[in-house]
């Protein structure tokens, strides 16, 4: 899916480096992970997992952006646990940057139906990720997108909150601007 994110890479997606996301993506192309709220184990799986291949998916050209809807304070510590405190990353208490890019709130199936509850068992409790407390819309849908000179050049559409791409392959797979190793 290629669509124009013009509207989307606005001032209003600056990060905590003052950056924009427009911006950003000129350099080199970008996932942008929109997450959901801070006690969700969906988060912390994705979390767990873009910690474990950020070294692939940076040494392949493509950089990370974190969006959330903690402040700023409580992102650090929350993003510290898993060595991602040092990405840029946007503060979206209000979802607004989550709606300018699709994402909506969900059902209830959407974020506790029986396949969630089943894949939140694994996340939870088999993968020890947890729960936390829970900071942000408990509805929000969650997002990944890749951003390359301000346009949307890839998308992953979530289903449920238990769904996710996988990260490596997602921001890296035949991606154009991406550099080779």
């Amino acid at each position: 899916m290629k669509q124009d994110a013009t509207k989307t890479c606005t001032m209003a997606a600056v990060t905590n480096t003052g950056e924009n996301l427009a911006d950003l993506s000129q350099t080199r192309p970008l996932l942008v992970v929109f997450l959901r709220h801070s006690g969700c184990p969906f988060c912390r799986e994705a979390l767990a997992e873009i910690a474990e291949k950020r070294d692939t998916i940076q040494h392949a050209g493509v950089g990370i952006v974190l969006v959330h809807m903690y402040d700023d304070e409580f992102a650090a510590n929350y993003f510290a646990k898993y060595g991602l405190d040092d990405l840029p990353r946007i503060s979206d208490p209000e979802c607004e940057v989550y709606r300018e890019f699709g994402l909506q709130r969900g059902s209830h199936r959407q974020v506790a139906g029986p396949r969630v509850w089943w894949r939140g068992m694994v996340a939870t409790i088999f993968k020890r990720h947890g729960v936390g407390r829970m900071i942000g819309d408990v509805l929000q849908m969650p997002g990944a997108f890749i951003v390359h000179h301000g346009e949307i050049v890839r998308s992953f559409e979530y289903k449920t909150s238990a769904d996710r791409p996988d990260y490596g392959e997602f921001a890296t797979c035949d991606l154009p601007g991406a550099q080779d190793s």
